[in-house]
C-alpha cells in the first residue's frame, strides 16, 4: 500500500508541475507516514548522507567559480585569445566556440554556464562576422556539452556521491571522449564552412596575439591548478574546488579589476540559490533512496530487465541503459535523473561487472546531449533568447548536424571502453 500511495503522489506532484524535488520529499514521508515508520528517519537520511559525502561540498564551489568567471568576464579573455589564434582560418570563430569551450571545461563543470557566459560571447561575435545564428547557436550549444565532461564535471561529482566511484578517475575518464568530442565537432565545422562558405577573419598582428595571451595566461592557470592539484596529490577535488573558486575570485577583483562588490553579492545570492536548489534534490535523493532500498525497487528493475532480454550482456545493458537516460533527458533535469535512476541502476552495472568510471563517464556524456535535445534542450532555449533566433531554426539545426554527430561520439566511447578507462588505469584505476 505504502509503494503504491509513494508512486502515485509523486506522479501527481510532477503532473501539477511543481519541481521534482517536492514529489520526492512529499512522496516520501507519506510512505513513511502509511508505513508506521518515524518521520525523524527522513531527515536522518537527508543529513546524515551529506555529511557522509564531503565530496559534495566542491559542487557549490564550482558553481561560485563559473558565475564568477562570467560576471568577472574571464570568459572574454579565453574567447579572445582563441580567436586571435584561430579566427583566421575560414569558419574560424567556430573553431574558436570549440576551442574556447574546451579551455573553459576546465574551469566551470557546467554545460549550462557555458552556454549562458561564454555562449553569448561567442553568439554575439559570430552573427557579427556573418554567421548565421542558428548555425552560432547550434555550434555553441553543442561544443558546451564538451563542459561537464573534460573535468571539472558538477554532474560527474553527484554521480560519485551516488554511485562509490571515485571523483579523481571520474575526472580522468572524462578527457579523450571530451577532446574526441572536440576534434569531431571541429571536423563538422570544417564541412559546414566549405559547404556555406562561412567567412574567414583576419589575421590579427603578432602584437596582438601576444597581448592576448598575456591577458588570458593568468585564466589559463586555473585548470592547471585544479588538475594539479587533484592529480599531484597535493589536494582533494574538494578542496581543488576551493582553491580554484578563490583563485579566480582574486584574479576577477585584482588582477582584471572587473568584478565590482555590487557584482559579487550578486554573484554569491545566484550561487547560493543554484547550490539551495542542488542540495535539495540530491537531499530528497537520499530519502528517496530509502524507499528505493527496502521497497527492493532495483531487483524490480533488474527482473524485468531480464525478462525484456536486455541483461543479456554488458553491451546490451550500456544501450539500454544509454536509451532510457536519453529519452529522459528530453524530458526532465539531468540532476533529477541521475539522483533518481542511477541508484537503480547501479546494483545492475555492478552485476555485469561494467566499470562505475566507464557508466558514469557515459552516462554524464549521455545527458549533456539531452540538455540540446527537445522538447527539454535548456541550451537551445538559451541560445534562441541570446541571438533572437527563432527556437525551430535552432532546433533545425541542432537535430540535422550536430545530435547525430554527439550521439555517434557517445556510441564510440560506450563500446570502446579504452576511450574512457585508458587514463584512471594509467593513475592505478583497477576497475
Amino acid at each position: 500500500m505504502g509503494l503504491i500511495v509513494f508512486i502515485i503522489v509523486f506522479a501527481a506532484v510532477f503532473a501539477m508541475g511543481y519541481p521534482i524535488a517536492i514529489g520526492m520529499f512529499v512522496s516520501s514521508a507519506l510512505y513513511l507516514l502509511i508505513s508506521h515508520i518515524d518521520l525523524s528517519i527522513l531527515m536522518d537520511m537527508m543529513a546524515i548522507k551529506f555529511e557522509s559525502n564531503f565530496v559534495l561540498l566542491s559542487v557549490p564551489l564550482f558553481i561560485f567559480t563559473a558565475n564568477v568567471m562570467n560576471a568577472g568576464k574571464i570568459t572574454d579573455k579565453v574567447f579572445n585569445l582563441a580567436q586571435d589564434a584561430l579566427g583566421s582560418l575560414k569558419g574560424g570563430l567556430g573553431y574558436v566556440n570549440i576551442v574556447s569551450s574546451i579551455i573553459f571545461a576546465g574551469m566551470s563543470g557546467s554545460e549550462i554556464a557555458d552556454v549562458a557566459g561564454l555562449g553569448a560571447v561567442e553568439i554575439k561575435a559570430m552573427m557579427n562576422a556573418g554567421y548565421d545564428g542558428a548555425f552560432a547557436c547550434a555550434v555553441t550549444s553543442a561544443s558546451a556539452t564538451i563542459g561537464p565532461i573534460i573535468p571539472p564535471s558538477i554532474p560527474m561529482i553527484i554521480y560519485a556521491a551516488i554511485s562509490g566511484a571515485s571523483v579523481g578517475y571520474l575526472f580522468l575518464g572524462g578527457f579523450i571522449p571530451g577532446f574526441l568530442l572536440g576534434s569531431a565537432e571541429m571536423l563538422m565545422v570544417y564541412i559546414l564552412s566549405k559547404k556555406r562558405n562561412y567567412p574567414r577573419g583576419k589575421r590579427p598582428p603578432f602584437k596582438q596575439f601576444i597581448n592576448s595571451s598575456i591577458k588570458a595566461f593568468p585564466a589559463l592557470i586555473a585548470p592547471i591548478l585544479l588538475l594539479y592539484g587533484i592529480y599531484g596529490g597535493v589536494f582533494t577535488p574538494t578542496e581543488s574546488a576551493g582553491i580554484v573558486a578563490a583563485y579566480v575570485l582574486i584574479l576577477s577583483l585584482f588582477v582584471y579589476r572587473t568584478l565590482g562588490l555590487k557584482d559579487l553579492y550578486k554573484v554569491v545570492i545566484k550561487t547560493v540559490l543554484n547550490t539551495g536548489y542542488i542540495s535539495f534534490l540530491i537531499g530528497c535523493a537520499f530519502a528517496l533512496s530509502y524507499v528505493v532500498a527496502r521497497e527492493e525497487i532495483p531487483i524490480t528493475i533488474a527482473n524485468a530487465f531480464m525478462s525484456l532480454g536486455l541483461t543479456s550482456g554488458k553491451w546490451m545493458i550500456l544501450l539500454s541503459s544509454n536509451l532510457l537516460f536519453f529519452a529522459l533527458g528530453c524530458f526532465f533535469d539531468v540532476s533529477a535523473i541521475q539522483v533518481v535512476i542511477i541508484p537503480m541502476l547501479i546494483p545492475l552495472v555492478k552485476a555485469a561487472g561494467i566499470a562505475l568510471v566507464h557508466f558514469g563517464v557515459v552516462s554524464t556524456f549521455n545527458l549533456m546531449i539531452a540538455l540540446d535535445t527537445p522538447p527539454y534542450g535548456q541550451t537551445g532555449f538559451i541560445t534562441s533568447a541570446i541571438s533572437g533566433t527563432p527556437l525551430y531554426k535552432v532546433v533545425k539545426e541542432m537535430l540535422v548536424y550536430w545530435i547525430p554527430l554527439e550521439v555517434a561520439t557517445l556510441f564510440v566511447c560506450t563500446y570502446i571502453p579504452d576511450f574512457v578507462l585508458w587514463l584512471p588505469r594509467m593513475f592505478g584505476y583497477g576497475g
